[in-house]
């Protein structure tokens, strides 16, 4: 896995970046060769983040965008799951169920902030990184952006609630669709689900995130954060529980025959061919 005591990021090995610009903090995905593919060290990084800006009293917004032509391509199938390991198959699902449940405390502490989450959205928004933007207060697309769940086709669980989100934005049977099947979702169809709440060409995507963005950091601080606060209170009722019960099942799945065969035709470009072990 990761060093998880680690509170720095090298040089050259940054995931995302921080800045900082009248109240927005803009954080930006900056891995575009790699389609700011996703990883156990962009889990730490984020985590790092979050806890930067949560005090920070000079960002009263976050501004979450990506380098390149992707927002995020989901993680990178040559590496699934990682260097977690066990002595046996059990001791590996629960280590499997610890790294996941220490990777949803940093996903809550970004999901959590008490400032605004405003993501700016374009081309490939696949598997984490749509359950990353599923943790924003506010979607914005650009028409290009394509939406799905694809862990289904790999053999494994959607590890980090973006079904269970998608419940909760659009509806229980919208969500068993897209996690069962994998489809792929546009911009306008995201919209339609309540997904995304604007979508707009993609030369003017960064404009009018960044719009929406200083209109949010103009208001009262404490009320915005007070605003935030209560409808997720409402919205999120039940997670908590849901979220661990994700865990443990993406811990059995990520650990089964089915996930190596799902991971492996996948780079090999073949049809898997699953078992159910």
């Amino acid at each position: 896995m990761i060093d998880t005591t680690r509170t720095d990021i090298p040089e050259g090995e940054e995931r995302l970046r921080l800045d900082v610009e009248d109240g927005i903090g803009v954080l930006t995905l900056c891995r575009p060769a790699k389609l700011n593919a996703w990883s156990w060290e962009s889990t730490r990084q984020l985590g790092l983040f979050a806890d930067r800006i949560r005090f920070d009293e000079s960002i009263r917004v976050v501004l979450l965008r990506a380098e390149g032509r992707a927002f995020c391509a989901g993680i990178d199938v040559t590496a699934p799951g990682g260097t977690i390991t066990g002595r046996s198959g059990a001791e590996r699902a629960r280590n499997y169920y610890e790294g996941i449940r220490w990777a949803h405390e940093r996903f809550a502490a970004f999901a959590r902030l008490p400032q605004p989450v405003i993501a700016a959205i374009r081309g490939y928004c696949l598997g984490f990184g749509f359950e990353l933007a599923l943790m924003a207060d506010v979607r914005i697309a650009a028409d290009d952006a394509v939406f799905a769940l694809p862990e289904a086709q790999l053999g494994v669980a959607v590890d980090t609630g973006g079904d269970l989100r998608i419940a909760r934005e659009a509806g229980a049977g919208w969500a068993k669709l897209l996690a069962l099947t994998g489809r792929r979702l546009d911009a306008a169809s995201a919209e339609r689900l309540h997904l995304v709440q604007l979508v707009t060409a993609p030369d003017e995507l960064d404009k009018t995130a960044r719009a929406v963005a200083a209109e949010i950091a103009a208001n009262a601080p404490l009320a915005v954060q007070g605003i935030k606060h209560d409808i997720d209170t409402y919205a999120d009722a039940g997670l908590a529980a849901a979220l661990d019960r994700t865990a443990m099942s993406a811990a059995l799945t990520l650990t089964s025959d089915d996930a190596r065969e799902g991971y492996g035709a996948k780079g090999a470009r073949r049809v898997p061919r699953f078992e159910g072990k």
